[in-house]
């Protein structure tokens, strides 16, 4: 996993690897009785308890490396540019300007410069991606209302 702006998608092994570990690691937490967890790193010795909670976000970044997805974590309460955000969101800075300006993505103003939580853009996206989908479907019914789709 990259901690960069260059972030790529999980190679074979990587991907082979993390599906094992998720599946033994989903099987572990399933076992545990308290809310942390004791690890060893065998290579190393070394002991760390960790709460429950992030051996469940390790297990959702296992899982998604084990379909070939890349991975960024980044807090919620994050705060990004307008241009990371436009590339967060698939589209150009002058678009993502018109959409904060319309009042459709709440941002704040640092001087003459906008920052935008990167939870209120997930949230945009997400909304965005249930609006297409709804489109889509209407798109179909009214096809096959045409008789143009054979269902």
């Amino acid at each position: 996993m990259e901690m960069t702006n260059d972030i790529k998608k999980p190679n074979k092994h990587e991907r082979k690897l993390a599906l094992e570990s998720y599946t033994s690691l989903i099987s572990s937490i399933e076992q545990l009785k308290s809310d942390q967890a004791e690890i060893e790193i065998e290579e190393t010795g070394e002991r760390i308890i960790l709460p429950v909670k992030a051996l469940n976000l390790l297990g959702e970044i296992l899982k998604a490396m084990s379909q070939g997805k890349p991975i960024s974590i980044v807090p919620l309460a994050t705060e990004v540019t307008t241009q990371k955000a436009s590339e967060i969101l698939g589209c150009s800075r002058p678009y993502l300007v018109k959409l904060l300006e319309e009042g459709k993505i709440e941002y704040t103003k640092v001087g003459k410069h906008r920052r935008i939580k990167y939870e209120d853009l997930i949230d945009y996206k997400k909304k965005m991606k249930e609006e297409q989908k709804k489109r889509l479907i209407e798109m179909m019914h009214a096809d096959e209302d045409l008789g143009l789709y054979d269902s």
